[in-house]
C-alpha cells in the first residue's frame, strides 16, 4: 500500500497506547527493516530516521518521538538505529527513496561527550548501545551518516536534528579536536537543522513538504491529460522549498541573496566563523547572543557568515502547552527496547525504565548545563492525568515490581513553575530564573508538585516512588512573602526526604567557592550547608539513617588548585569521602566552554583563569581524594608550592 497523501492524524496508528505497552511485537514497533514494512503492507515510507542510538520505543528517547509524532500526523514512519557506515552501506539504502525527507540524529547525547571522558579517554560503555558496545556509531554521526545519504540520494532532503546538531547550530569549540569548528550545517550538508525540542518544526517540515508532494501529484496528474502542455507546467522540488521556508526553531545555509527577506536590523548578526577563528573575544562575545535568544519568549533571528555563506537560525518556536505536551508522552509508544535487541541490555534504558519525565525545561541557568539550552528556560509541565497515564503503562510492564526509580525532570522540583506576570517574562532575557537570586517575579509555589507525589504514591500499584532527578534546594530554603509558599517548601522538604530517598540523596552544590560558584551560576555553598543541616535534622526527627551525596566539580573556569584545597578541607570537616565528581568536560554551547575556551567571560568580556593542561586538571582532581593514602604526598607538595602549607595541617593532622 503506497503512501500518496498526507492521512488524518492518527489514522496510521495500528492501535491504542494500552495495548501496546509491554507487547513488544514487531508491528507494534516502528518498521526498522524491510520485513517489517511488509508486516505494515507498505511498499513504501514517507520518512527514514537515522539514529546513532539504538531504538527504544520509549518518550525518553528522541528518535522514537519524532517517529511517533510524525505517525501521529498520519506518516508512514521507519527508523534505522545504528547503521553500519563502514561496509557496502545497505543499511542506508535498505528502506529505500521516502517520499518526503530522511532524518537524521546522533542520539540521545552529542556523540563525543558519549564516546569520551573529560580525559579523552573512551568510556567504559556506550549507555545508548546494546551491551554498551563502541563499536557501532562513528564520531559525529550526524555528519557521518548525512553525507553518506547525500551521496546515496542527493535530490532527497535531509533534516538534521538531536543534541549534536542542536549544540552546534553555529560556530563551537570541540573540546575532543581542540578546534573551533563552524556550524554542523556545513559539515554535514543537511538541507535544514532543528534545534532544540523538535515536535513543533518536524511537523511543520513534513506539512510545507507534504504540501510540495500534492502539487507534484497534480502536475503529473495534468501531464497524463494534457501532454501537449508538460512543458509549460512548473518544476517543484522539495529542496528548494524547504530552502525558502523560516520555520521557527530551524537553521538553514544560505547564499547571502538568497537570505529570506535579507538580512534586517532587526537580525543579530553575529562575528563571522572567520573573525572567531582569529579573535577569541569574537566567539566569547558571539555567545551571549546566542544564549539570550534561546531563552527569550520573543527572540531575534541569528546569523553568522561561514566562508561566504550565512548560517539563518530562526528563532524559536514559544514553549509548548501542557496540551501539546501530554499529547508527546501519550503517543502510542511499547515502552520496549525493540525486539532485534532480545537478550541485550542497554544502559541507558536500564536507568530510565521505570522513571517519568513530568516537565520540560530549566531556568536554572547552570553556566556549564546545555538543558536550558536545548530545553529553554521556561517550563512546561505535563498535565496530572497525563502523569497517571504513564505511571500505569509502567505499571502494566511485566518486570515492574511496584518502585518508581523517578518522578521528576530536568530539575526534579520545578514543576508547574514560571513567572507570575508573563509579560514581565516576555520582556526579561535573563537566562537564570534564580540567579543570582530568585526572581521576585517566579511562582516558587512547590504544592502541585505535592499533589503529583501524593496522587501517585496513593495508586495500588505503586510500593514507593523516588526522586533521581537533581532538587534544587534553593528553590526549597527560598523564602516567599506567601507564608503558605513557604509552608509547602517545608512540606516538600520533609516529604522529599522521608518518602521518595531510597537512602542517598544526590544533590549538586557543584563547588565551595563562592567566586567559582557564582561563574557557576549556583547559590552559595552556604546554602548547601544549612540544606544538610535541615536533612540531618529531619533524619533524626524521623529516626532514619540516609545520607546526602554532593557533586562537585573540578577545573571549571574560575577555579584553581587553592579552591580545590579550599573545597577539601570544607568537605572534610562535613565528614564526605567524595564519590560523584568529574573533572569539568567542555561541551558544546555553554557559558563555561565558552569561557574556557577563549580565556574570556561572554557576558563580561574579562579574562578569566582556566586549568587547561592534562597536569593543572589532575592537580585539581586529586584534592578530591585527600583521604587516599596514594594521594596524600602530592597534595602536600602542592599546598607547600602554592603557599598554603596551612591546610596541610586541616587535612592531614599535625
Amino acid at each position: 500500500m503506497k503512501s500518496g497523501m498526507l492521512l488524518k492524524p492518527q489514522q496510521a496508528l495500528k492501535s491504542n497506547n494500552e495495548s501496546r505497552i509491554g507487547n513488544g511485537q514487531l508491528s507494534d514497533f516502528l518498521p526498522t527493516t524491510r520485513k517489517e514494512m511488509d508486516l505494515r503492507g507498505w511498499d513504501e515510507v514517507d520518512v527514514v530516521l537515522f539514529s546513532g542510538d539504538a531504538y527504544v520505543d520509549h518518550p525518553s528517547f528522541g528518535a522514537a518521538v519524532i517517529g511517533r509524532i510524525l505517525e501521529a500526523e498520519g506518516l508512514r514512519v521507519a527508523i534505522v538505529p545504528q547503521p553500519n557506515w563502514r561496509d557496502d552501506l545497505r543499511d542506508f539504502r535498505k528502506m529505500g527513496r521516502p517520499r518526503l525527507f530522511f532524518g537524521v540524529t546522533a542520539g540521545c547525547m552529542d556523540s563525543m561527550v558519549n564516546k569520551y571522558t573529560a580525559g579523552k579517554r573512551l568510556r567504559s560503555e556506550d549507555a545508548y548501545t546494546p551491551d554498551g558496545r563502541h563499536d557501532l556509531r562513528p564520531e559525529y554521526p550526524s555528519i557521518v551518516y548525512t553525507q553518506i545519504l547525500k551521496r546515496l540520494y542527493p535530490d532527497v532532503p535531509v533534516v538534521l536534528g538531536g543534541i549534536e546538531a542542536s549544540m552546534r547550530r553555529l560556530t563551537h569549540y570541540d573540546y575532543w579536536q581542540d578546534s573551533l569548528r563552524r556550524s554542523i550545517l556545513c559539515d554535514s550538508g543537511a538541507d535544514i537543522l532543528v534545534y532544540g525540542m523538535g515536535e513543533k518544526p518536524i511537523i511543520e517540515i513534513a506539512r510545507r513538504l507534504q504540501e510540495v508532494e500534492k502539487t507534484k501529484l497534480e502536475i503529473e496528474s495534468s501531464r497524463l491529460g494534457e501532454e501537449t502542455e508538460v512543458h509549460a507546467k512548473p518544476k517543484v522540488n522539495s529542496k528548494s522549498l524547504l530552502f525558502k521556508l523560516q520555520i521557527p526553531q530551524t537553521a538553514i545555509l544560505y547564499n547571502k541573496e538568497d537570505i529570506p527577506g535579507g538580512i534586517t536590523d532587526t537580525d543579530i548578526v553575529l562575528h563571522s566563523h572567520c573573525e572567531c577563528l582569529r579573535d577569541k573575544r569574537a566567539e566569547a562575545a558571539n555567545f551571549r547572543h546566542i544564549e539570550e535568544e534561546s531563552n527569550k519568549m520573543h527572540a531575534a533571528r541569528l546569523i553568522q557568515e561561514v566562508e561566504g555563506r550565512y548560517v539563518v537560525v530562526n528563532a524559536p518556536y514559544p514553549p509548548m502547552t501542557t496540551e501539546e505536551l501530554d499529547h508527546s508522552f501519550d503517543l502510542p509508544y511499547t515502552r520496549l527496547p525493540h525486539p532485534r535487541y532480545k537478550g541485550k541490555r542497554i544502559p541507558a534504558y536500564d536507568m530510565i525504565k521505570h522513571s517519568v519525565n513530568i516537565h520540560r525545561g530549566c531556568f536554572g541557568g547552570c553556566a556549564f548545563c546545555t538543558i536550558s539550552a536545548h530545553q529553554g528556560k521556561f517550563i512546561v509541565s505535563r498535565s496530572k492525568e497525563s502523569i497517571i497515564r504513564e505511571v500505569k503503562a509502567i505499571a502494566a510492564l511485566p518486570d515492574f515490581k511496584g518502585y518508581l526509580s523517578d518522578l521528576g525532570g530536568p530539575s526534579a522540583n520545578m514543576y508547574q513553575m514560571g513567572g507570575k506576570d508573563t509579560d514581565k517574562c516576555a520582556r526579561c532575557k535573563r537566562p537564570s530564573c534564580i540567579h543570582p537570586k530568585v526572581c521576585p517575579n517566579l511562582d516558587t509555589d512547590h504544592r502541585p508538585l505535592l499533589e503529583i507525589y501524593r496522587t501517585v504514591d496513593a495508586m495500588p500499584e505503586i510500593k514507593k516512588s523516588f526522586i533521581g532527578s537533581g532538587v534544587r534546594y534553593d528553590l526549597l530554603q527560598h523564602r516567599s512573602e506567601d507564608e503558605a509558599i513557604n509552608r509547602a517548601a517545608n512540606d516538600y522538604t520533609r516529604e522529599l526526604i522521608t518518602r521518595h530517598v531510597s537512602g542517598r540523596l544526590k544533590v549538586a552544590p557543584e563547588h565551595t567557592s563562592d567566586a567559582v560558584l557564582q561563574i557557576m551560576r549556583k547559590p552559595s555553598f552556604s546554602q548547601f550547608e544549612q540544606f544538610k543541616q535541615t536533612f540531618d535534622r529531619i533524619n533524626r526527627e524521623e529516626g532514619l539513617r540516609q545520607q546526602i551525596i554532593p557533586y562537585f566539580i573540578s577545573s571549571h573556569p574560575g577555579c584553581r588548585a587553592e579552591d580545590m584545597a579550599e573545597l577539601a578541607v570544607l568537605t572534610k570537616r562535613m565528614d564526605f569521602h567524595l564519590e560523584q565528581v568529574q573533572d569539568f568536560t567542555p561541551t558544546p554551547m555553554t557559558v563555561s566552554t565558552e569561557a574556557w575556551y577563549t580565556g574570556f567571560h561572554p557576558y563580561t568580556l574579562q579574562p578569566i583563569y582556566s586549568a587547561r593542561s592534562a597536569k593543572d586538571k589532575q592537580t585539581q582532581r586529586q584534592f578530591f581524594f585527600w583521604y587516599k593514602p596514594e594521594m596524600r604526598r602530592a597534595i602536600i607538595e602542592e599546598l607547600r608550592r602554592i603557599g598554603r602549607r596551612d591546610l596541610i595541617d586541616k587535612l592531614f593532622g599535625r
